[in-house]
């Protein structure tokens, strides 16, 4: 079924509502418009902006182009879109996902509604614990973002939209192009990273181009168990047999091929599982040991520059800190190095208590009693994988 009419349910209301479900601090795009800047005569705005969107008037600016570093000590280019491409972009996402949520396949995890990181790695560990697979691929598209085939990607929409209106907004976001250095720079192909549009353009590019092509593969080809767990543009295999992880890896690379995509060499691999002293499959989930150090090293500078304030203020914000990152991060398997990165914190705050003054002295005894007092102790906060997984899959 293709849907012929989606303009109309971009309404003034639905501006509003995706306008205050940005980020408050987001950066500026090129125009400069904060999120702050433009509250101030919102009402105004959103109802001009919806008449420029239904006239055809509306005009898509660049994105501006900024870089982040990477783990791996490279830079990663962001797009950063302006304030009013942004409220459309998120109306169209919000019609968009009541379309495409009913047609993801249930393995796709990756920037959907009610679904997160830790929900992949729970339908992983309970993939690989309950259906005997001994082999798994670890699948990385090299630059996905910025490799997504213009044409393929309009061709792909088409299938289920057939609103030209909606789709010639979506054309022009993606021939936008970015700002850089002051010049501007068209686009050929792909979509910028951190665009509020990229991630449901980028699942729905792989849903044709890749799961539902590998549901038909293990359904045809296949020998044993095959389980599936995509994340973006990350994707996860087991395989019982190690001849149809092989064969599958190969078709793999010939079907991406077709649509303009490759494997990242250095970072997509074969495994043999690990089993644990019972004999038994197991998916260990460890915090990458450099973006910890990242987090120690941004909390130790922060503790620092507020050295002279009161022990209660400073505590109470520590607290929060490291609480939320305890939340995401207290995962079973992951407590022994998060219970080595709560000392850490620890001295680092004692450190700065220390460099008060030249005379100031700090015992461990003392200190010990403060530290219980803010610092969160590590425990397990999420359930345990089958337990959450089954929950939330009937």
């Amino acid at each position: 079924m293709r849907f012929t009419a989606l303009l109309h349910h971009i309404t003034p209301q639905l501006l509003v509502e995706c306008f205050y479900a940005l980020r408050h601090d987001a950066a500026a795009g090129v125009d400069g418009v904060t999120w702050r800047d433009y509250e101030e005569g919102l009402y105004e705005r959103v109802h001009g902006l919806h008449r420029e969107i239904h006239a055809g008037a509306y005009r898509v600016k660049p994105s501006r182009r900024v870089f982040i570093p990477k783990a791996d000590g490279r830079q990663r280019p962001l797009g950063i879109a302006s304030l009013e491409d942004k409220v459309v972009q998120q109306a169209v996402v919000t019609v968009l996902n009541t379309i495409y949520e009913e047609d993801f396949l249930g393995f796709s995890y990756g920037f959907r509604q009610g679904r997160s990181q830790h929900d992949a790695l729970d339908a992983l560990t309970v993939g690989i614990t309950s259906q005997n697979v001994n082999w798994i691929l670890d699948a990385d598209i090299s630059s996905f973002f910025d490799e997504i085939d213009h044409d393929w990607m309009l061709k792909f929409l088409e299938h289920r939209i057939a609103d030209r209106r909606m789709l010639g907004l979506i054309r022009k976001w993606l021939k936008a192009g970015v700002m850089e250095d002051g010049c501007r720079a068209a686009a050929t192909k792909g979509t910028p990273q951190g665009a509020v549009i990229s991630p449901l353009l980028a699942n729905i590019y792989l849903h044709y181009a890749l799961d539902q092509w590998t549901q038909q593969w293990r359904r045809r080809y296949a020998r044993g168990n095959v389980i599936v767990v995509r994340y973006a543009d990350d994707s996860v295999f087991g395989f019982k047999i190690e001849e149809t992880a092989r064969r599958f890896l190969t078709a793999m690379k010939e079907r991406l091929a077709k649509f303009g995509l490759t494997l990242n060499a250095t970072k997509t691999r074969l495994i043999e599982c690990g089993i644990d002293r019972q004999g038994r499959f197991q998916v260990t989930r460890l915090t990458v040991k450099k973006r910890m150090r990242a987090t120690l090293e941004a909390i130790r500078a922060e503790l620092m520059r507020r050295r002279h304030e009161s022990v209660a203020i400073v505590g109470k914000w520590l607290n929060r800190v490291v609480q939320g990152y305890f939340n995401y991060h207290a995962v079973p398997g992951n407590l022994y190095r998060l219970a080595g990165m709560r000392s850490e914190i620890g001295r680092a705050w004692r450190h700065a208590l220390m460099r008060r003054s030249q005379r100031h002295r700090l015992s461990w005894h003392r200190f010990s009693r403060i530290a219980e007092r803010f610092i969160p102790i590590v425990r397990n906060m999420p359930p345990y994988p089958e337990e959450r997984f089954y929950a939330s899959h009937t």
